[in-house]
């Protein structure tokens, strides 16, 4: 089977001719159409939604033979066919009030001509009545409900959301509830309703009409709605995985968790299978995270918190033009997924983790380079400290970390202030490391206190506390005084403690010491 890269259109994946491998859906597609009447669905960039949006358009267009060998084949009424509403804002000027509602008018004038409509007898310059007018007509000419699926549903105000002025975000968020306020008016006339995007606005400001929307997003029966499992992996693409080091594929690339079962991002995979199982950025290197930047200058955020940061439900659906929360944005793209669910007093909670290795490699080095500004000389500085890890050659660890430190512009202290706030120089040593790939874990849990950083190599633990302006003996004595190496006797390998100690004045490491267990049998 040849690998359908970039394709979102379902009738060519599933053309006999083109001979296109193809993950069935179609199971989770059949219960959500019986179940369900208005659903809505938030995954990150590229990771399939556009699809399974174009699957659903097809069944219910009554496309049987796309069907044949599926799970829906012999389960679906194919005889039943209904009208279908397409959607798209994947692509158009959303830069203005004027642009956004031309986009929907122009968007909503194509299904007119694609369903046989006469369009001026449905055209309104309000695009909520306009929609109105379409799916009453619909069911006028053709006496049968309408469908309505929308892609990208969020993008004319994400295309607008990170910068200064606010205005056009808000007049976008005026614009949609009106445009999806109409779908609540046109109930009578619809039999489903999908709706699908990047991130999870709040019902209350966006879909305060749709009070009967069921979000699916974290619904444990849909996890896999959109990606692939590793079974999916194996099964679909086993020609493909010869001589790979499936481990490694999935450190590398699976961990996307929606409270089921785990799952692959399509669009790396199908990549990396067609790029001979070459290790590489994939899907990051497709996106635009500049806007985290502008998020952690304005925040002074903690970055190491990231890795086990914890946040209440309520949080993840309170996102809006007015209150954008970074880690429920960094859940949204992509950049997050959940490590477990916690409810405590009948109050749901969720801690977060990086979900694989591309994200975290690629992640901490975008943040490093925002704490830093190194132009240069940050992969040789990386490797050199690679190599002292590996070697467990403290003093060469030292060497890096100074020379790190001393790379530093000046500048990057006197026009900002990202440097002034708790945990700066944590926070470079923690995105230096994570961006090598190592499992670094900040602020780590003890009996007897938090560990400022543990660092988990193949033959070497690290235990890491940080002072700065403080006595140079301080950072290992309080490692040593509270035994936080015992959380980790149990792992048989070398356990090192390591202090070190900043000068504020000097901008680098003004103490470096250091201390090796060896409890390894």
């Amino acid at each position: 089977k040849r690998l359908p890269i970039g394709i979102q259109t379902f009738s060519e994946i599933r053309d006999k001719r083109e001979n296109l491998a193809y993950v069935d859906k179609t199971a989770m597609a059949l219960d959500l159409i019986e179940r369900s009447k208005y659903c809505f669905l938030s995954r990150p960039r590229r990771f399939g939604k556009s699809l399974f949006l174009d699957t659903l358009a097809e069944i219910f267009k009554g496309s049987k033979a796309l069907f044949e060998g599926l799970h829906i084949y012999d389960k679906w009424d194919w005889q039943q066919q209904y009208p279908v509403i397409q959607i798209t804002f994947a692509s158009g000027d959303f830069g203005s009030r004027t642009s956004i509602e031309h986009r929907i008018r122009s968007v909503l004038a194509r299904n007119c001509e694609v369903l046989g409509l006469n369009e001026s007898e449905v055209h309104d310059e309000d695009v909520g009545i306009y929609l109105e007018n379409l799916v009453f007509n619909i069911y006028r000419k053709h006496n049968q409900k309408a469908v309505i699926l929308i892609d990208e549903y969020d993008k004319p105000i994400l295309d607008n959301i990170h910068k200064e002025d606010k205005t056009v975000a808000r007049e976008a968020r005026e614009i949609l509830r009106n445009f999806y306020g109409a779908i609540k008016a046109a109930d009578r006339y619809l039999r489903f309703v999908f709706i699908t995007g990047v991130s999870k606005f709040s019902k209350l400001n966006l879909f305060s009409g749709l009070n009967n929307l069921q979000d699916i997003t974290l619904h444990s029966s849909y996890s896999t709605i959109t990606g692939y499992t590793q079974g999916d992996l194996e099964e679909v693409f086993g020609e493909y995985l010869e001589g790979i080091d499936l481990p490694m594929v999935s450190r590398w690339y699976n961990g996307y968790n929606y409270l089921g079962e785990a799952v692959y991002n399509p669009y790396d995979i199908l990549l990396f299978l067609s790029n001979n199982g070459v290790f590489r950025n994939y899907w990051w290197e497709t996106g635009n995270p500049s806007f985290l930047i502008e998020l952690l200058r304005k925040s002074n955020y903690y970055i190491p918190h990231l890795e086990n940061v914890v946040i209440a439900e309520e949080d993840l659906s309170a996102f809006d033009v007015e209150r954008i929360d970074i880690v429920a944005l960094l859940w949204q793209t992509g950049y997050l997924t959940f490590e477990e669910r916690i409810e405590l007093m009948h109050r749901v909670s969720y801690r977060m983790k990086l979900p694989n290795l591309e994200v975290q490699n690629s992640l901490n080095t975008l943040f490093f380079d925002y704490l830093t500004n190194i132009e240069e000389g940050r992969t040789s500085l990386q490797l050199r400290a690679s190599r002292a890890l590996l070697d467990g050659n403290l003093e060469e660890l030292e060497k890096a970390l100074r020379a790190l430190f001393a790379s530093i512009p000046y500048q990057n202290y006197v026009n900002s202030t990202i440097s002034n706030y708790e945990g700066y120089y944590a926070s470079v040593v923690f995105t230096f490391l994570s961006g090598m790939g190592y499992e670094v874990k900040a602020e780590d849990t003890t009996n007897r206190g938090r560990i400022d950083m543990t660092m988990i190599g193949r033959d070497r633990i690290y235990i890491i506390e940080f002072k700065v302006d403080k006595a140079e003996e301080e950072a290992l004595a309080q490692i040593k005084g509270r035994k936080y190496y015992e959380k980790y006797l149990s792992e048989q390998k070398t356990i090192c403690l390591l202090g070190i100690h900043f000068d504020s004045s000097q901008r680098n490491i003004s103490g470096f010491a250091f201390a090796e267990l060896d409890v390894r049998c």
